[in-house]
């Protein structure tokens, strides 16, 4: 098996214990009505998401829609054509910290944005590859696949919490609900340190699946491991001033103004496992360079 398919195979583990994850905590608090109510949280949550979810994320940056007119727009534009995708909407977010991401629920309502210090800080081809790399988000859904985890993983913690506030919820032992309150605290204290770790270890199979294409998009896998090295480096030292919960969107998993200090949980690989991946791997042929 190739490493796109095992990392495929590996999400659609995650996301089946994410989902048993949720399932389980209805459960142990409520029984055959807790699973009722877990279910109805979830269909809630990944509803907004699947709908809103673009909207947020650029409206969390600021982002400001670009036109044909703007260098960033045309490089996206030919590596779509590249890669047979409609052409994302494209955004500029007004940030010094060097950074990109894409949203969207589908390829024809994707957008893809990078930050001002992207911009400054990364040449034509260095910007093809990262480009190329959010386009490979959208083309396999990644960006679809993300949000559903991270929408059952709130929806963890909030079966929890109504465990805690409504007395642990159905009481009928025959229906296999906890009357005991430490039940739903330790749902609530473990539950989300469950699912924020299988969120993180799909995150990691994503980045690896979305490198390998994207260097294939953009023709030259030095493009984004040349970028790379350079995002990791600012990242770093320049913060940026979005919510912790949106750091695997991101290109490079990045320091946040608001508080790395309580993120135990990587969502990207090792700057070094993503050169290993990309230096030294042919590309496929598929697409011509992007420079």
């Amino acid at each position: 098996m190739n490493s796109k398919l095992f990392n495929n195979f590996k999400t659609v583990l995650l996301l089946s214990a994410l989902t048993g994850l949720i399932l389980f905590a209805g459960h142990l608090i409520g029984g055959r009505t807790g699973v009722i109510v877990a279910l109805g949280i979830a269909a809630v949550t990944n509803f907004v998401s699947f709908f809103f979810s673009d909207k947020i994320a650029l409206m969390s940056m600021g982002a400001r829609e670009v036109g044909p007119d703007h260098e960033l727009y045309q490089i996206t534009a030919r590596l779509a054509e590249r890669a047979n995708l409609p052409v994302p909407r494209v955004y500029v977010a007004p940030t010094d910290a060097p950074n990109a991401f894409a949203t969207g629920r589908n390829p024809k309502n994707a957008a893809v944005c990078a930050t001002e210090g992207l911009l400054r800080v990364l040449d034509r081809n260095e910007i093809a590859g990262v480009m190329a790399h959010e386009l490979a988000h959208v083309k396999h859904r990644d960006i679809l696949i993300s949000t559903v985890a991270a929408t059952i993983g709130g929806a963890i913690t909030t079966v929890a919490y109504m465990g805690m506030w409504f007395g642990g919820g159905n009481r009928d032992d025959e229906e296999g609900g906890s009357s005991n309150p430490l039940v739903g605290l330790l749902i609530l204290i473990l539950g989300p340190i469950a699912a924020g770790l299988i969120q993180m270890a799909i995150s990691r199979s994503r980045e690896y699946n979305a490198d390998t294409e994207g260097a294939a998009i953009a023709g030259d896998p030095m493009y984004l491991a040349s970028a790379l090295e350079k995002l990791h480096l600012y990242s770093r030292q320049i913060p940026i001033e979005t919510n912790p919960a949106y750091n695997s969107m991101f290109i490079v998993e990045p320091l946040n103004a608001l508080g790395n200090v309580g993120n135990l949980f990587a969502t990207h690989p090792t700057l070094e496992q993503r050169l290993t991946n990309l230096i030294g791997r042919e590309t496929t042929g598929r697409y011509r360079h992007a420079a």
